[in-house]
């Protein structure tokens, strides 16, 4: 049977979770739980911090403000559906449902990438153009830098559920993964998927290429300068002010990089390794960016310090 755009939102996928290790999906769904709630906790707490203190009103942690908000976005349109899936057996996605949530799961991870370009351009001003840091970044630029990663992340995702709406499905209705990616829904179709193929390489190839050439060539920048200061204080100074974002361009551009590859050319790479990989990758980028942040920032990491420690001496009071 074939399903065409008239009939499709009456279609259902099975989304079976990580395929080989079905047995253990409620051993696995336990860490994912744990690890979903100190996400929600740490990005939750990084965002309160910055609200709330007016010292914090800075570029840098409103970039910072605008990622963790984006990976409560990135994390929520995922983790629910998979911890019922690893829970409850709720395999069971609409095909509205598994569009929605590929498209938001695509576009906010498009728009992380745009804000960890943004933060460095961000450290790249305020080493290299300290005394002009902050009329270069000021409100309304930084207004215009969220927008543009916004609307970069909304404008190229688009095309991807209307390429997969014009295309014919068969009996065929179980995706090999977790939550609803675009090649893994792609797949199901009985048609030719070129164009779908050739969309998302260009996609991946526009949004990771350019980000990764642009941040590197921000810190090449950056070190050139910061090896040019006289100190040796002045040079780990400005180093620490990088390491936190350098760790987590790391943490963010190697595992999309090898998802996005093993989709393509990675045949020898077992399905359970790639889905537990994509998976992981939608869990630890988010826990950690608030852990990092809050660690490697000396102004938030001391918030955070005087925050438990109201609250460990309100805890004794009462």
């Amino acid at each position: 049977m074939t399903y065409n755009d008239t009939d499709l939102g009456q279609v259902s996928f099975i989304l079976i979770g990580i395929p080989g290790l079905e047995a253990f999906h409620r051993w696995i769904a336990i860490p994912f739980c744990l690890m979903y709630i100190i996400t929600l906790v740490g990005n939750c707490t990084i965002l309160f911090i910055i609200k709330t203190e007016t010292s914090l009103h800075k570029p840098m942690y409103l970039f910072l403000s605008m990622l963790a908000m984006n990976d409560l976005v990135i994390t929520t349109s995922a983790i629910p559906k998979m911890l019922s899936i690893f829970w409850q057996d709720s395999q069971e996605i609409s095909f509205t449902a598994c569009l929605v949530q590929m498209y938001f799961i695509h576009a906010f991870c498009i728009i992380e990438s745009a804000i960890l370009l943004a933060m460095a351009f961000d450290r790249y001003v305020a080493i290299c153009y300290p005394l002009q840091y902050a009329t270069i970044l000021n409100n309304a630029a930084i207004v215009k830098m969220g927008l543009a990663a916004a609307a970069r992340g909304v404008i190229l995702v688009i095309p991807g559920p209307a390429l997969i709406k014009r295309l014919p499905y068969c009996s065929r209705k179980i995706i090999a993964h977790t939550y609803c990616e675009h090649m893994a829904v792609v797949k199901l179709a009985c048609a030719d998927i070129t164009i779908n193929q050739i969309y998302g390489i260009c996609v991946a190839l526009f949004v990771v290429v350019l980000d990764v050439i642009l941040i590197a060539t921000s810190y090449i920048v950056i070190l050139q300068a910061v090896f040019r200061l006289s100190s040796s204080e002045a040079r780990a100074k400005a180093l620490g002010t990088c390491v936190a974002h350098a760790c987590t361009i790391l943490v963010t551009y190697t595992p999309a990089l090898f998802t996005s590859l093993t989709h393509r050319i990675g045949r020898n790479v077992p399905p359970y390794i790639h889905i537990l990989l994509a998976s992981l990758y939608l869990l630890v980028l988010p826990m950690v960016n608030p852990l990092v942040y809050g660690v490697k920032t000396k102004e938030i990491y001391d918030k955070v310090y005087s925050l438990f420690s109201y609250g460990k001496k309100m805890v004794k009071k009462y």
